[in-house]
């Protein structure tokens, strides 16, 4: 063999590579659903089928997998002291962080004011499409959110789709099995055997992952395209800058402080954030999270907590759109909204902001219910950006699933319970 033809063997094995990266998949996958939607937009709408059955059939392992993660972690951390001292510092990290992002989207709506101008009249809208939701988003008290996370039953727990049931079930067991002592230790051992096969067939599910980005993208684009942006390219754009700004601005010095750095954080999750980018749900990568925040030095028990529950409770993404959201909506029917009302705003998204959690379509049926909650801003308003959610939710996923594996590293280097040296291997590999 010539050097030549060496030379052109090892690229083309170096091509090879590279395509068979999954991030890789997944971004040609979504350049292609583009292409397909803008072109042929109807065909687009058509291959909604690939992105929902993609996320169909990851949302059906996450309710065993977070249980058997979660039970054997927190047996095998035997101290119940330190279970309930984790979940309290990741719960004052979440409170602090999502309300410093719904601050900063109050702040970003009012100082970039994308809805001034539009004057719309809601006699014009058509609301038909929204009254599910309406109906869907209404307003809880504390109380009925608490009952909201026992299950009607066992089994219930992992049928209903709620994580916060599956985790309060997978942490008695949990609690029952460290007790248990050595008698516990067989159960312990099996279900991490049943974890480990768990993930062995999620990683069968994300062989489909760029089949469902290709679809969900056709259809985003086809149906919601060139139109929604162009009405709504003011909202969108600005709602993109509000993320970075809260990602790069306030996650940034966050990940410093903790010693590691936020951009390759980014670069060792980027097929994750490609496949939420393109389906538009944290969920589909959340099996993937809890293997990923392991290997990066984070303790087993530290991820089965913060993981799951950040899905709940660590939200950014979602809080920055809700405030955004909202108060854009004021602006664009002409209603006013003072100093005074926009805290009193804040003060119900820190409930609203957790107390929908795990309903389908959580973010836009949480804003209907905030909006109920403060009975200032019209409900009928929310159809005016029902056209342009699921492109808004291109910038809240994304700014969620970083946000959650910001929280991880910092309460499992809190709890000194980080590998920092396996982390920084890790994030340079």
């Amino acid at each position: 063999m010539t050097v030549g033809q060496a030379t052109q063997a090892k690229g083309g094995a170096g091509v090879l590579h590279w395509l068979s990266q999954l991030w890789v998949q997944v971004l040609i996958a979504m350049v292609a659903g583009v292409v397909i939607g803008h072109y042929w937009p109807d065909l687009g709408v058509k291959l909604q089928p690939l992105g929902d059955a993609f996320i169909k059939a990851i949302r059906m392992m996450i309710a065993p997998i977070i249980f058997c993660t979660v039970v054997h972690g927190v047996a095998r951390m035997a101290d119940m002291a330190r279970v309930g001292r984790v979940a309290l510092k990741a719960l004052i990290y979440f409170e602090v962080i999502t309300t410093i992002a719904l601050i900063l989207g109050l702040v970003a709506v009012n100082v970039l004011r994308p809805g001034e101008g539009m004057n719309i009249d809601l006699a014009k809208v058509d609301t038909s499409l929204v009254k599910g939701y309406i109906a869907q988003g209404k307003a809880q008290d504390i109380s009925t959110f608490l009952l909201q996370i026992i299950p009607n039953s066992f089994l219930g727990a992992f049928t209903e789709g709620n994580v916060l049931q599956v985790l309060f079930i997978a942490v008695l067991c949990g609690f029952a099995l460290a007790q248990l002592g050595e008698r516990g230790a067989p159960v312990a051992t099996m279900i991490d055997h049943v974890a480990q096969m768990l993930f062995k067939i999620v990683a069968f599910v994300m062989w489909a992952a760029p089949l469902g980005a290709f679809g969900a993208i056709a259809f985003t684009v086809g149906k919601f395209g060139a139109g929604s942006l162009l009405s709504l390219g003011k909202l969108l754009l600005a709602f993109y800058a509000t993320c970075l700004v809260f990602i790069f601005l306030v996650l940034g010095p966050i990940a410093r402080m903790a010693g590691f750095s936020l951009l390759k954080l980014i670069r060792y999750i980027r097929e994750e954030l490609l496949i939420v980018l393109a389906t538009t749900s944290s969920e589909t990568v959340l099996p993937r999270m809890l293997v990923k925040m392991e290997k990066a030095g984070c303790d087993e028990g530290v991820v089965g907590l913060v993981i799951p529950t950040g899905y709940s409770f660590n939200l950014d993404g979602t809080c920055l759109y809700l405030a955004f959201a909202a108060v854009f909506l004021a602006q664009a029917t002409n209603t006013p909204l003072g100093v005074g009302q926009q805290i009193g705003l804040l003060i119900v998204l820190l409930l609203t902001s957790k107390g929908a959690a795990g309903i389908a379509g959580a973010a836009f049926v949480v804003l209907a219910a905030t909006i109920a909650s403060a009975g200032t801003i019209p409900i009928e308003s929310v159809a005016v950006i029902l056209g342009v959610h699921r492109l808004m939710s291109e910038g809240l996923t994304p700014t969620n699933l970083i946000g959650n594996a910001v929280a991880t590293i910092v309460v499992a280097k809190w709890e000194n319970a980080l590998d920092e040296d396996k982390l920084a291997a890790t994030l340079n590999a």
